[in-house]
């Protein structure tokens, strides 16, 4: 067994130095915290020690072994006596008498082996003093736990337990040994494991015990972890033991009856291993007897705000809260209802929930309840104590749902925006304060993420609308200045009804009113451009706004210059409307006597430039600054203010320009800039 005691002891080493460690940094000056990382020191010098006896066994190593190893049971009551000094008070302080004489007696026993042992096996006074050594820290571990009240003992429970399993060990090795006279190579090769296995319990109660000045925290993940690896160790263990025993017992059919055993207890375990219903009850078992709070707050509130924030995996906003508030409550799942802009709450989103057509008016009881309370409702307790729950009246399709579990409202400030329907859990879940109080806070925050979804939807819904609005406004716009021509060509023809030259023109009028009106219908339904931008011929379309206001006075002098080509991409029904609605601005602000002129510019092989110019009323700086270009801004008795705004905003959405030159009582100059359309050689 000396391969066994070496790695028993060699590991125990390991684990004692990685606690020390831990306890070193964690430690913030308290003495039993002092007196622990003294203890743990101790003892993994003293399972180095041992490790090395049992790896080459030598007269000096051992003697060492043994003075360690009764430092170390004086150290380990010495912690012991430290957690019991508020106990003492008014009391003979035995404990540390006693403590004292069983070290005394272990240090006297092992000079009286030293004086008068031999090889083999040691002397029976050295086998009492061990075998005291473990009677009396059971002594003295009892009395601590019986001397803490009951409502303390729950941060020391763990150290007593650990401390008790640790002599006990001890207790059934040294009285083995005194009865039989020999020492059982088994049992001591495992005695370094055995007391390194009680650190996790140690740490626990220096996690639950602030008084220790220990900032010790021990991570809910990795204990559910490591119990759960724990366990299914142990559960093959158990197929492993029951499988060799079918094997050896079996006959010709132990074999086959070992593999089927092993295999099923395979499946079995994979089974449980992934069910939600298990890994909920063994939280719950963990929170229950392992920590002081039922929830690591800081990981469960890290792990709420992601889940709300990255709505991922295939869930949107609405179940991403659902799963983020049944997680805290071992629930599969539940449905939301929001509220909408009519103050009714329907059904948002599910998650493992059958669908409903239920609504529940924000001004129905139920909801008024929720809204006024603010209460976290149980359903079961509801159902069992209804008292509790004074003036609650539940809707009938909810009190229809046989798997309701929990009600949480959702309210942003102080208003009622939905609430949440929880299925029952997977495992039994007491609804304790700590909670109703760890639901209530994150109801505030999913109900903040949802409002402000809310928000942005009908932020969206409204840009939509106003977008179309938009949209319609140009279009009214566009069909005012149609029907204004239809109205010229009606009042004309009055005195040329007879002239064919006038009527072949209204034909051709009221055809280009048709075909604008239809484009304008077109784009209003379908919400885009009834064209998709391409090369204009400018030149053309500069003649064309010419030839449709040539029954308007002042006529329009079309400039071109040496210009013979000039081609520019845009959409050709948007750029003549907007250059003519400068040009009819123009018209507008200038008596039947004044100047209205179009001059098309190339100044480079970029850009090409319309000047529409005119010496009507013109504009002052103030009003061209802080009115011109504002929608539903006009002087005109028949104006709709929009006109300039569209203009702009298509040439800047094509890449050009508009600029106003204006003195009041002098004219106006607009520039036009647009880009050239580059075609290639």
């Amino acid at each position: 067994m000396a391969e066994v005691a070496t790695w028993s002891h060699g590991l125990a080493a390991l684990a004692y130095l990685l606690f020390g460690l831990y306890i070193f940094f964690a430690w913030r000056g308290g003495l039993p915290g002092g007196v622990l990382l003294g203890a743990v020191a101790i003892s993994s010098l003293w399972a180095a020690v041992s490790a090395a006896n049992a790896h080459e066994p030598q007269a000096w190593l051992g003697l060492l072994t043994v003075v360690l190893d009764i430092a170390r049971s004086g150290v380990w009551y010495a912690f012991v006596i430290v957690l019991s000094r508020p106990l003492w008070a008014g009391r003979l302080r035995w404990p540390a008498v006693l403590a004292g004489l069983v070290v005394l007696f272990q240090i006297g026993a092992l000079v009286f082996e030293a004086l008068f042992g031999s090889e083999g096996l040691p002397l029976r006074p050295l086998l009492a003093a061990w075998l005291a050594h473990a009677i009396v820290g059971l002594v003295l571990v009892e009395q601590l736990y019986r001397g803490v009240p009951a409502n303390s003992r729950w941060g020391i429970k763990p150290a007593c337990l650990a401390l008790a399993a640790g002599y006990t060990f001890e207790l059934y090795l040294f009285a083995d040994a005194f009865l039989f006279s020999r020492i059982d190579e088994d049992v001591w090769a495992v005695r370094g494991i055995a007391h390194a296995l009680l650190i996790p319990l140690i740490a626990l109660s220096g996690n639950r015990s602030p008084s220790w000045t220990l900032r010790m925290s021990v991570s809910r993940e990795i204990v559910f972890h490591s119990t759960a690896l724990a366990g299914a160790g142990l559960y093959l263990l158990v197929i492993a033991g029951a499988a060799y025993y079918v094997r050896y017992f079996g006959g010709d059919w132990g074999r086959a009856l070992q593999m089927t055993l092993l295999f099923a207890g395979l499946v079995l375990l994979g089974a449980l291993l992934f069910s939600g219903a298990l890994r909920a009850k063994l939280r719950v078992f963990i929170s229950k007897h392992l920590f002081s709070y039922r929830y690591d707050y800081r990981n469960e509130w890290l792990r709420f705000t992601q889940a709300l924030s990255s709505a991922d995996r295939g869930l949107d906003l609405g179940q991403s809260v659902i799963r983020a508030l049944s997680d805290l409550v071992e629930s599969p799942g539940g449905a939301l209802w929001l509220a909408d802009a009519y103050g009714n709450c329907a059904m948002h989103s599910r998650l493992n929930h059958p669908q409903l057509p239920a609504v529940e008016s924000l001004q129905s009881p139920f909801c008024r309840f929720l809204d006024e309370r603010g209460w976290i409702l149980n359903l079961e307790e509801f159902r069992l104590q209804p008292a509790r729950y004074e003036g609650l009246v539940l809707p009938e399709w909810l009190a229809a749902l046989d798997d309701a579990w929990l009600v949480i409202p959702l309210k942003t400030g102080e208003r009622l925006i939905g609430f949440v329907v929880l299925s029952s859990p997977r495992t039994p879940f007491e609804i304790d304060w700590e909670v109703l109080d760890l639901l209530k806070t994150a109801q505030r925050q999913a109900a903040g993420y949802l409002d402000r979804m809310l928000a942005a939807e009908a932020l969206l819904e409204a840009r939509k609308f106003d977008s179309f609005n938009r949209m319609s406004a140009f279009v009214v716009h566009d069909l005012k200045n149609l029907v204004a021509q239809l109205s010229l060509m009606l009042k004309n023809a009055e005195r040329h009804r007879d002239n064919p030259e006038f009527q072949q023109d209204m034909l051709e009028t009221v055809a280009h009113v048709e075909s604008r009106m239809r484009g304008l219908m077109t784009q209003l339904q379908e919400k885009r451009s009834i064209d998709p931008p391409r090369v204009v011929d400018l030149l053309a379309l500069l003649r064309a706004v010419r030839d449709h206001k040539r029954g308007l006075r002042p006529g329009i002098d079309l400039r071109l210059g040496d210009v013979v080509s000039c081609e520019v991409t845009a959409h050709p029904e948007r750029l003549e409307r907007i250059i003519g609605h400068v040009v009819q601005n123009a018209l507008d602000a200038t008596g039947e006597d004044g100047k209205v002129s179009m001059t098309l510019q190339v100044p480079n092989a970029q850009r090409a430039r319309v000047v529409v110019e005119d010496n009507g009323c013109g504009m002052s700086p103030e009003f061209i600054l802080e009115r011109l270009s504002r929608p539903f801004q006009t002087t005109k008795a028949s104006g709709m203010g929009i006109g300039v705004f569209e203009t702009r905003q298509y040439l800047e959405e094509i890449g050009g320009t508009l600029r106003y030159d204006s003195e009041v009582g002098v004219g106006t100059r607009v520039t036009i800039e647009l880009p050239m359309s580059r075609r290639d050689p």
